[in-house]
C-alpha cells in the first residue's frame, strides 16, 4: 500500500511539473501597411512594412484560481524586427512581454488566440535637424511600443511543429519624450510557425476553486504620477510633469471593474507652448497666467491576478488655451503590491498622438 501511495505522488507530481514547465516557441513573418494617421505620412511611404516576431510562450493549468477565469492563457516574451522599407524612417527593434488569451476550448488542438503585448523599441534613423528632418515619427531613438494580434494556431501537425496564421496590429512612439513625435501606426498579415518545447502529454486543466460569483464594495482609489515630455515644438525642450488622480472604482465581477473621477495636470511644457505660440501671427490665444488641466473621466480594469489593465476616455473641464484636443484616452497597467498599493504606468493620448508616459504609485481604499 505505500508502495502505492509512493508511486502516485511521484506520478503527480511529474505530471504537475511537466505541465508546468510546458512551453513552446513562436517565429512569424509579417507584410503590412503603415496606417496614415498623420498629414506628413504620406512622405514616408516607400514600401510596405514587413518584419518578423520571435516568442516564447508558457502555458498555464490552472496552478492559481485566476488562470481557469481566463482559459488558462499563456505568457511569455516577444522580439521584433521591423523594416518600414523607408530610409527615412528606418528601422525597429524590440522587446515585449505579452499574454495570449484563448477563445476556444483549451484541449483542442485548434486554436483562436488574442495577443496583447507591451515593452520598448529602438529605432536606427530618429529626427535630426540636420540629416534627418523628414522623420516626424521618431523624435529618438529609444521608444515604447504595444502591439495587438489575432490569429489562429493548429499545433503538432508534424511532431511539435504546427502553423499560426493571422493579423496585427503595431504602434511604436516615444510618448512626446523628446519631439517630434507622430508615432507608427502599421497592421499587418502574419504566417509562421509554433513548436512545442515539451513532449505530447494528456494535459489536466485543474477548475479554479473561486466562486463564480464575486462582490466589493466601491472602492476608492488616490494616485500619483510623473514623467518628462516635450510639448509639440520640436526644440522647446524636455519639462518634468505631475497628474494627480482621484477616481472611485465599483468591481462588476472577478474581471472587471467600472471607474469614473478626475484627474489634474501640472504641464510646465504647456507655458513654454503658449509663450512660443504668441509669437505666431494669427494664433489667437486669449491670455492666461495659468497651465494646469482638470480632467473628469470613465473607464474600466480588467483584473489578471496581481496585474490589471486600465482603459479611460476622459474630457478636460478646466481647458486654459487650446493644445492637442480636450478629448483625451489613457492606457494603463498597475502592479498591486499587496491589498492597497499598487504601482502604475500610463500612456495618455488624444487620438493616435500620444502626449505622456507617466509612472506612478497609487492606494486603493
Amino acid at each position: 500500500m505505500r508502495k502505492i501511495l509512493y508511486l502516485l505522488l511521484i506520478t503527480s507530481y511529474s505530471i504537475s511539473y511537466s505541465q508546468s514547465n510546458s512551453s513552446y516557441f513562436q517565429a512569424d513573418y509579417f507584410y503590412g501597411n503603415i496606417l496614415r494617421q498623420n498629414p506628413d505620412a504620406s512622405i514616408l511611404l516607400q514600401g510596405h512594412p514587413t518584419g518578423i516576431f520571435l516568442s516564447y510562450n508558457k502555458r498555464t493549468f490552472g496552478e492559481e484560481s485566476w488562470q481557469e477565469h481566463y482559459n488558462y492563457p499563456d505568457f511569455g516574451y516577444s522580439l521584433c524586427y521591423q523594416d518600414y522599407k523607408s530610409d527615412i524612417l528606418g528601422k525597429l527593434y524590440s522587446a515585449y512581454g505579452h499574454y495570449n488569451f484563448y477563445f476556444t476550448n483549451r484541449t483542442s488542438q485548434n486554436h483562436l488566440v488574442f495577443r496583447a503585448g507591451i515593452g520598448l523599441a529602438y529605432n536606427t534613423n530618429p529626427y535630426d535637424k540636420e540629416t534627418n528632418n523628414k522623420n516626424t515619427s521618431f523624435g529618438s531613438s529609444l521608444n515604447s511600443s504595444t502591439y495587438f494580434k489575432l490569429y489562429f494556431q493548429r499545433e503538432n501537425i508534424i511532431n511539435n511543429l504546427g502553423l499560426n496564421a493571422g493579423l496585427t496590429f503595431v504602434h511604436a512612439s516615444n510618448s512626446n519624450i523628446k519631439s517630434p513625435n507622430s508615432g507608427m501606426n502599421i497592421w499587418a498579415a502574419t504566417l509562421g510557425f509554433n513548436y512545442n518545447l515539451s513532449p505530447e502529454q494528456v494535459v489536466n486543466y485543474i477548475p479554479s476553486s473561486e466562486s463564480k460569483e464575486f462582490k466589493e464594495p466601491i472602492k476608492y482609489n488616490f494616485a500619483v504620477r510623473s514623467g518628462i515630455n516635450e510639448s509639440e515644438i520640436i526644440g522647446s525642450g524636455v519639462k518634468p510633469f505631475f497628474v494627480f488622480s482621484a477616481y472611485a472604482d465599483k468591481r462588476l465581477n472577478r474581471k472587471s471593474a467600472i471607474q469614473f473621477g478626475t484627474d489634474l495636470y501640472i504641464s510646465p511644457i504647456l507655458k513654454d507652448y503658449y509663450e512660443l505660440s504668441l509669437t505666431i501671427p494669427h494664433a489667437n490665444l486669449k491670455e492666461t497666467s495659468d497651465f494646469s488641466r482638470v480632467g473628469i473621466f470613465i473607464g474600466h480594469e480588467l483584473f489578471i491576478n496581481k496585474i490589471s489593465i486600465e482603459t479611460q476616455i476622459g474630457y478636460y473641464i478646466k481647458y486654459p488655451f487650446k493644445y492637442v484636443g480636450r478629448v483625451y484616452e489613457t492606457l494603463g497597467l498597475k502592479r498591486y503590491l499587496n491589498d492597497k498599493w499598487y504601482a502604475t504606468i500610463r500612456l495618455k493620448a488624444h487620438a493616435a498622438d500620444a502626449e505622456t508616459v507617466e509612472f506612478g504609485v497609487g492606494i486603493r481604499l
